[in-house]
């Protein structure tokens, strides 16, 4: 029998073992295929506004994906090679050189990747245009995607992976020479001892996340805070993490030995100690499963909530369609070409006088970083010019009437988490932008926080409703800026218009459309969570497959233990149960924890402002479930197969 004879017989009886890896691997060349055909593709680039930034974002999407691809890879052949070490032992038992095993491990590896390698180009290649045409549905883009071929993708793609290959390859040949005789056919005695827990260690993972979980619930309204806090939740979520596998679990596992009546019961004996033997050899891999796993439903919930929360968060940076600082020339031209757009019809327009003043919000709980609390640059607009401008808006105006010593507060941007006794009760006042610092001051004490937005974002963002007596005082000395603003129908689509107002206006005019937050939120929303979505199929795909990997490593081991309990009269359906028990026990730890932790990350990217609430963790959550229990069904399918003497 000639060598790649072997190869061949090698890679044939163990494909089913292989299959989830050289899926995994399939998928993970496509996705990397795929960001960088659409990094080249000219469609997209001329359909974007952020052009120039795309290929930026496509490329370090590639790296991140390369990265931990790079580990996948690298992490499951370490499992393959723990299976494989008897084997290897009994060919150099025969007498083969090590030369010959090293070149038939190269060569099985080399073959499989390559295989993988050009599956996945060949599948990213047909598929491309259908993820091109995905990837501008989210951008509600009607442009025409034609198939084309990539050659600058394939070569960089094959590069990449051949390099990684080839890498993995050479540690595989390596294996024979890093292992004597006898280390090779005990490579399946690991782990047959259950591992010592620590009390101590066990409350302090508890410890660790419950301070971590806690510390998410702690204002995170400065930037120290923000820093402070985000890091002490990082390094215990860690710890914690690591701690909890490591002795929390074995701790657990200890206590259901204790309750003899059920651990004495049918099988459980057996599973529960083989979970406890097996603990800390997973320790390691179920914590970074866990952590992984909270990233990756992380990273999809944000870019879906991103994505979703678009279009509320456009109307919050531009209230209204177009709106500029007043300027008789600009002023004609403007709403000449505005008027003349019959495709948007006008539907309300308004002025809005502004005073730029310099206030003293130190009593205030939100204090905008960057100025000092004391010289603040605020906006003050007439209750009348309020009013009128909510109702232009197509809204009702919340306020109450104001004395002239009150002032109501336009909700800050990226307050959500702040409530009206934050706000109402407290003291401001106030001089003329242009006035000296010793001037007189106006004070007023806020008396209720309004949400409707009606001025353009700009930061700080402090804007206050004045009575119409305080305004027209204020006025006197410092005559005000007037907003024209107008709202048309179907602002989303007014591209060509906000282009041509924003051609006609100078920096000073403020010229703001509300397609331009619009399409900008709307491209970097769809473009992170088309990468987000791919790359959180990818990480759920592998690390599932690391768990398959694992669940059938120890399984080949422990083959003669259920061969044992057969012949003692456990039938083929108990030992069948206790598997499914074990399994589901490995997968559900991991899930579980992820999902606590998502939603802790979500939670801090909640309080600092990033997103807007945490609900869709329910839908992440769901699609991550369904990829588990598939996993969970073919590693309960595939280990019964090799305990219950079926696996060849």
């Amino acid at each position: 029998m000639t060598l790649f004879s072997l190869v061949k017989k090698n890679l044939i009886g163990n494909a089913r073992s292989y299959l989830l890896y050289f899926i995994s691997l399939v998928l993970s060349v496509m996705i990397y295929f795929t960001f960088v055909s659409l990094m080249y593709s000219p469609e997209i680039e001329a359909t974007m506004e952020l052009a120039d930034s795309i290929r930026n974002v496509f490329f370090g999407a590639s790296i991140v994906l390369i990265l931990f691809v790079a580990v996948f890879i690298w992490y499951s052949n370490g499992f393959f090679t723990r299976r494989r070490k008897k084997e290897v032992g009994l060919y150099a038992l025969l007498g083969i050189r090590k030369r010959t095993i090293g070149l038939l491990l190269f060569y099985e590896n080399l073959l499989m990747g390559a295989a993988a390698l050009a599956a996945g180009v060949l599948l990213g290649t047909l598929l491309s245009k259908m993820f091109a045409m995905i990837f501008l549905k989210l951008l509600d883009s009607a442009v025409e995607v034609s198939f084309r071929f990539s050659g600058t993708a394939i070569v960089n793609t094959v590069i990449v992976f051949m390099a990684l290959i080839l890498l993995v390859s050479v540690r595989a040949y390596r294996l024979v020479y890093r292992f004597q005789l006898a280390q090779l056919f005990q490579a399946d005695k690991e782990g047959e001892h259950a591992p010592r827990t620590s009390l101590v260690a066990a409350l302090a993972a508890a410890a660790l996340l419950a301070g971590s979980y806690w510390i998410v619930f702690q204002p995170m309204t400065t930037s120290e805070q923000m820093g402070r806090n985000g890091l002490l939740f990082l390094i215990g979520l860690i710890a914690g993490t690591y701690l909890l596998f490591r002795s929390g679990i074995m701790k657990l596992l200890q206590l259901a030995q204790r309750n003899k009546a059920r651990y004495y019961s049918g099988m459980n004996l057996v599973a529960v100690s083989q979970l406890a033997y097996r603990m800390k050899g997973n320790t390691r891999t179920l914590s970074m499963i866990a952590l992984l796993s909270a990233m990756a439903l992380s990273a999809v919930s944000t870019g879906y909530i991103m994505y979703t929360d678009n279009g509320r968060a456009a109307e919050e940076a531009a209230p209204f369609s177009y709106s500029w600082v007043s300027r008789s020339e600009l002023d004609a031209k403007a709403a000449a070409l505005i008027e003349a757009d019959k495709s948007h019809p006008v539907t309300a327009k308004a002025q809005i006088p502004v005073l730029r003043v310099v206030g003293d919000v130190s009593k205030l709980v939100y204090i905008p970083s960057a100025f000092p609390a004391a010289e603040m640059p605020m906006k003050l607009i007439s209750a009348s010019a309020y009013t009128d401008a909510v109702n232009a808006l197509g809204e009702r105006s919340q306020l109450s009437e104001l004395q002239r010593d009150e002032a109501a507060i336009i909700r800050p941007r990226y307050t959500s988490d702040l409530s009206s006794a934050d706000f109402v009760g407290r003291t401001i006042d106030w001089r003329g932008k242009d006035a000296a610092a010793a001037a007189p001051r106006t004070e007023v004490r806020v008396t209720q926080l309004l949400e409707e937005h009606v001025l353009r974002w700009g930061y700080p963002d402090l804007a206050l409703v004045v009575s119409d007596e305080t305004f027209a005082a204020m006025s006197k000395a410092s005559p005000p800026l007037t907003y024209m603003v107008y709202n048309i129908e179907n602002e989303r689509k007014t591209g060509t218009m906000a282009k041509a107002l924003l051609a006609m206006a100078e920096e000073d005019d403020e010229m703001s459309p509300f397609y331009t937050p619009y399409r900008e939120g709307l491209e970097n929303g769809g473009l992170n969570l088309f990468i987000l979505g791919f790359l959180g199929l990818v990480f759920l795909a592998a690390t599932g497959s690391i768990i398959y990997f694992k669940q059938l490593a120890e399984a080949h081991a422990d083959r003669e233990r259920y061969a044992v309990l057969r012949k003692i009269g456990v039938s083929r359906q108990e030992i069948r149960r206790a598997i499914a028990k074990q399994t589901r026990f490995i997968f559900a730890l991991p899930l579980l924890v992820g999902i606590a932790h998502s939603a802790m990350f979500l939670k801090v990217l909640d309080n600092v402002n990033l997103i807007a609430g945490s609900w869709s963790i329910a839908f992440a959550m769901a699609a991550y479930m369904m990829i588990y229990a598939v996993y969970y069904g073919i590693t309960v399918a595939s280990v019964n197969r090799i305990v219950n003497g079926t696996a060849s």
